[in-house]
């Protein structure tokens, strides 16, 4: 017979789980998410729950008849066939509901599969196959994520506008909750270097406004879009802002933040994965290594070294000796290189440009300070690309060799 399922409200409610292995460090958390009293019975647990345990009661010690004193919840995960068998029994005696992990058809209950979309949860069983309840709760969820499952529903419409940053290119590296939003939006003002290819997934009669700014080229004015922003959301619609990277990373996102706060519009900001952390990390480059840079500083090189505009102190960041991070450089790369040099920084510094990070038309130029300008010239690197100058840009070759090293022959 198929399963009732109830979704159980455990705030202040006893719940005792027998044994402290991997299968009460998955059930656990859980449990205390759902504001449990939780008491754990075993005579060791893993470092996990150790971490938890002043969010609960441990008894250290086996098993006994009288734990389940009060419980309204059982979890009878030990490796103890026997053991469970004894703490369903008493269970089952004292009309408590116990969900038994090694045995699906001597369990009283079955715990489902279980997954979060907002504030919706979804459960699943699938006639006590945990593996089979698990894949489909994800098609599900990700159905949910990404809108392939629709779920617009005017009591949790979002209202106002969303700045959502849609991380550094590639489509699948949007957040979660970016994706939620962005398929919830009646507007959309994109922008050049937002994830385009999740405009296809737009439904058909949502607005998308392309707010590029191309550099050297045609660009749309900040000013003109913070009066689209605020003018869509007025007229009842829920605009998405979506940008590349994260829009309080040289996106602009807090002029755009404050200029819907000032016209009483409510702003909600979803952060996004920078591409000033995940360039370099997609070619094997951490921007901080033990031992090598503890450090790092990203730079806006938009303005160049030595313009009256440009706030950064260049001779301060030759002398450090962490990881330089530079974005919007190609341009002014060589007069960047050689003011770092005249200020301290070694020559061979090793130096590594990263254009187009995360899609399919990535590559990387590896030089050093003396020689990238040069080498950026002879590859023809253009925008968008990030730089990076300092030690750390050695750790992706020693990446590569152990990578390469995997699958080569003993």
């Amino acid at each position: 017979m198929p399963p009732y399922l109830l979704g159980l409200r455990l705030t202040g409610r006893r719940v005792v789980v027998v044994g402290g292995g991997r299968v009460a460090q998955r059930r656990v958390p859980t449990l205390l998410a759902a504001g449990a009293d939780v008491l754990l019975v075993a005579p060791e647990i893993t470092p996990s729950l150790e971490g938890m345990l002043e969010e609960l009661t441990w008894h250290a010690r086996p098993y006994r008849t009288g734990d389940l004193d009060g419980a309204w919840l059982v979890q009878a995960c030990t490796d103890d066939h026997a053991v469970n068998g004894r703490v369903a029994a008493d269970a089952e005696s004292a009309h408590i509901w116990c969900v038994r992990a090694d045995d699906a058809e001597a369990s009283a209950a079955w715990t489902p599969a279980t997954g979060y979309v907002g504030e919706t949860t979804v459960g699943v069983t699938s006639d006590g196959d945990p593996t089979r309840s698990a894949g489909i709760r994800d098609a599900i969820v990700d159905g949910l994520r990404d809108a392939t499952l629709k779920a617009r529903h005017s009591r949790h419409k979002p209202v106002g506008v969303a700045l959502v940053g849609g991380g550094p290119g590639d489509p699948g590296l949007i957040t979660v909750r970016g994706r939620q939003l962005l398929a919830q939006a009646d507007v959309v003002i994109t922008d050049r270097l937002g994830p385009r290819t999740l405009l296809d997934e737009l439904a058909p009669g949502v607005e998308v406004i392309d707010a590029a700014k191309i550099p050297y080229g045609r660009a749309i004015l900040q000013e003109k879009i913070n009066e689209l922003l605020v003018e869509h959301a007025k007229q009842g619609r829920f605009v998405v802002r979506l940008k590349g990277g994260d829009n309080f990373i040289f996106g602009r996102g807090g002029e755009e933040a404050i200029y819907c706060a000032q016209h009483g519009v409510p702003v909600t900001v979803v952060p996004g994965i920078s591409s000033s952390v995940a360039a370099p990390a997609a070619v094997g480059i951490p921007v901080t290594h033990r031992g090598v840079s503890q450090e790092f500083h990203v730079v806006s090189a938009h303005v160049p070294p030595g313009h009256p505009d440009s706030t950064v102190d260049w001779e301060v960041l030759a002398r450090n000796g962490g990881t330089l991070v530079l974005m919007m450089a190609v341009e002014r790369m060589r007069l960047i290189a050689d003011t770092l040099m005249r200020y301290g920084r070694p020559t061979d510094t090793p130096v590594a440009v990263v254009q187009d990070g995360t899609l399919p038309g990535q590559r990387a130029v590896f030089a050093s300070l003396g020689t990238v300008a040069d080498e950026m010239t002879a590859s023809g690197v253009r925008p968008p690309a990030i730089v990076v100058v300092g030690d750390v840009v050695r750790v992706a070759a020693q990446i590569g060799n152990l990578t390469a090293d995997i699958g080569r022959d003993p």
